[in-house]
């Protein structure tokens, strides 16, 4: 095998290993865990973080990017949101004890969940990364990005897409879904109670970048009785870290626009 062949393995195999590992890993643990040399691995490390396919978090650990963005700036994008939320994610998963997840909108209006940090509660919430676009209008992530987007790309979102009800719970009305995101706008959280899934909610808080425009949600996902239990704190704590994974991201606060809609950067192809 020729010097160029075995860089492509190696690359594979750490991707593969990334793919697998729900938690980020420190380089001691990639070495141990394929055999690579500690000068090899680092630099495989670092070219992935390089072309966005993975990032470095505060304390040198690696985890994979997920999804199949097109095009290297995408990408690149979304390693940096990734690397400024997922210490917070991390932060809010283990205050709460509960799953949290990160999403963005794909250019359709839908939802990609671009990153977790599972619960360690033997009952949980959690959602598969890989499993495709996840429908906006009746999950709390979604609420967030859509009640962000403008007007018209919401209205044609509506027009397009067949409010199906997931539960007995789902709001599928337009009049009721438009009311919805006007609230999400103005008190700047969603809350899904059982509308995607029975016994599960949702609370979503929008991420901004340096010029206020929301470009992703953070959601914490919970049992609706655990969330009944604990909902004033659970909301405020997402919207503290909603806030804080803004303010990592650049975003200062300076200008009043909680209450406004503002358009979405879109990161996904559909």
């Amino acid at each position: 095998m020729n010097s160029e062949v075995k860089s492509a393995a190696r690359i594979l195999d750490l991707v593969e290993f990334l793919a697998g590992c729900t938690e980020p890993v420190a380089l001691k643990q990639i070495t141990a865990e394929l055999g690579f040399p500690k000068s090899s691995a680092h630099a495989l490390a670092q070219t992935l973080v390089s072309r966005g396919y993975a990032i470095q978090d505060s304390t040198d650990r690696y985890i994979l990017v997920h999804g199949t963005s097109h095009g290297s700036m995408i990408r690149a994008r979304e390693a940096r949101l990734l690397s400024a939320a997922h210490p917070v994610m991390e932060a809010l998963r283990d205050r709460s004890g509960e799953t949290v997840v990160l999403s963005v909108r794909t250019v359709r209006g839908e939802v990609k969940r671009l990153a977790k940090c599972v619960s360690r509660q033997v009952v949980r919430y959690d959602t598969d990364l890989d499993g495709g676009p996840v429908a906006a209008y009746c999950t709390a992530a979604g609420r967030v990005l859509l009640a962000h987007w403008e007007p018209a790309a919401v209205e044609a979102y509506l027009s397009r897409t067949q409010l199906a009800a997931y539960t007995p719970l789902t709001v599928t009305d337009p009049a009721r879904l438009r009311d919805i995101l006007m609230r999400t706008r103005e008190q700047g959280v969603a809350v899904n109670d059982q509308e995607y899934v029975s016994g599960a909610s949702g609370i979503a808080a929008p991420v901004r970048d340096r010029d206020g425009i929301v470009v992703a949600a953070l959601n914490l996902g919970t049992l609706t009785t655990r969330f009944q239990l604990n909902r004033d704190e659970i909301i405020t704590a997402v919207k503290d870290a909603a806030a804080e994974v803004s303010g990592r991201f650049g975003f200062g606060g300076r200008r009043g626009i909680a209450s406004k809609a503002t358009p979405v950067a879109s990161t996904v192809d559909p």
